[in-house]
């Protein structure tokens, strides 16, 4: 898929995709989060349960709406560069007991307008992509197995562990138990793997539906497994599970590969997010 213009107007039914993802996402992450907080141009989302889970503690900015409506314009039209200092502010205040600084900018143009002085901070930037299924629903898909927590919460250490092999015990111990805080986002939060001969889990991901949407996260297929069709299997028994939703949706790196894998499933770009981390 070629890249689009940017700062291009999309067009009426990826917009109104976009809009619906997002405030999936936004609804999803209220719901989870013990606490809640107002910050300027959106909210931010603490769990002190896991305070090394990025994504229980950070702040979520939006276009519009929040304590300041304002806010989105004028960074966009670039008339007071402060103003993501007042972004990097409130991440420093409302997290101020984490030893990270994450702040989630659901609009494109806003997070390219602060990029800049986040980077300028220290602060790492990521680009996402927001994909919604376009393709036709597979319906000769074998089911993915339903995985519970008790047999999931050992394969997250084993995974976290392999993934951050100096993080202390206890960041593990919480990357891995954060999955349940993860039931409260939505009607319906399932966690779904496939297998390898040998019987262990060699992919896995999780659903989420909630209000006709459905989203597709944290797919992973061990190293070990790689290359052998698992992902395909999952995603595709994942698809055929939600082909009744009137929206499916996934994230994915813009700079990383398996955002070519989800459009070769039938998976379109609708739109992206920034997220700026700082450790």
């Amino acid at each position: 898929m070629g890249e689009p213009a940017r700062g291009a107007a999309l067009d009426g039914a990826a917009a109104a995709d976009l809009a619906r993802a997002l405030g999936f996402l936004r609804g999803f992450a209220r719901r989870r989060a013990p606490v809640v907080v107002p910050v300027p141009g959106g909210f931010g989302v603490l769990d002190a349960r896991y305070p090394g889970s990025y994504d229980d503690n950070k702040l979520i900015v939006t276009a519009s709406g929040g304590t300041d409506e304002g806010l989105a314009g004028r960074l966009l039209a670039a008339a007071d560069e402060g103003l993501a200092q007042r972004l990097m502010a409130a991440a420093d205040e409302v997290l101020s007991g984490r030893e990270h600084r994450l702040v989630c900018v659901d609009d494109d143009r806003l997070g390219t307008a602060c990029a800049p002085a986040f980077a300028a901070a220290g602060y790492e930037h990521e680009t996402n992509l927001v994909m919604v299924f376009r393709g036709e629903p597979p319906h000769d898909s074998p089911p993915a197995e339903r995985l519970g927590l008790e047999e999931l919460a050992p394969v997250l250490r084993r995974d976290w562990r392999r993934t951050l092999p100096q993080a202390p015990d206890e960041v593990i111990d919480g990357l891995a138990r954060r999955v349940s805080a993860r039931l409260r986002g939505a009607d319906t939060v399932a966690f779904r793997g496939v297998r390898a001969p040998s019987g262990e889990i060699a992919a896995r991901a999780d659903l989420y539906v909630h209000g006709g949407v459905a989203q597709i996260e944290s797919v992973f297929t061990g190293h070990e497994h790689r290359g052998r069709g698992y992902a395909g299997a999952l995603m595709r028994a994942l698809l055929a599970e939600v082909a009744g939703a009137e929206l499916i949706f996934l994230l994915a790196d813009a700079d990383d590969w398996p955002r070519h894998f989800y459009e070769r499933l039938g998976f379109a770009e609708v739109g992206r997010t920034h997220a700026f981390l700082r450790t």
